[in-house]
């Protein structure tokens, strides 16, 4: 196995270019001047992604009004993407990595421990990157649950 990538703040984000749920094709490139926050998460529509997700749909205003976009990103196919949009009525890019490419350039895909076993697997990780497309904040293995109201007070999202 290759050594894994650590980001850190200061350095450049790495680009992509990958097909949201829509079957769109969305680039960092893309988003140059605005502040994006790139969560990676390993399944859609298993519980605790599902409440991630769904925490950053409910956020999504306040962290809009921060000047941030949310982009979430999984090795989900864009059909179950879609699904998942749907069933959750998440109005935000969900980004399709299958060959996981994406998250190994982020460094959030490799072992990890789960319930006491080393396995091989995405690695749920935020990334809050400026307009200039550098890292501001590298978040790896984070919890689910209660995430977005960190990443709310990082950006300064949390009085809105």
């Amino acid at each position: 196995m290759t050594e894994r990538v650590i980001l850190e703040a200061g350095q450049a984000a790495p680009d992509f270019s990958l097909p949201d749920q829509d079957g769109v094709t969305r680039s960092l490139a893309d988003y140059r001047g605005e502040k994006v926050i790139l969560f990676v998460y390993p399944q859609a529509m298993t519980p605790a992604c599902t409440t991630e997700a769904c925490e950053f749909q409910e956020s999504t205003a306040p962290l809009a009004a921060a000047g941030y976009r949310v982009l979430g990103l999984s090795r989900d196919s864009v059909e179950k993407l879609r699904r998942f949009a749907d069933r959750d009525a998440l109005e935000y890019p969900l980004l399709s990595d299958p060959e996981h490419t994406v998250h190994e350039a982020y460094g959030a895909y490799g072992e990890k421990n789960s319930y006491g076993r080393i396995v091989e697997g995405v690695i749920r990780s935020t990334f809050i990157i400026d307009e200039a497309g550098k890292i501001s904040h590298a978040l790896y293995n984070i919890k689910a649950t209660g995430h977005v109201a960190r990443v709310r007070k990082l950006v300064g999202a949390d009085a809105a």
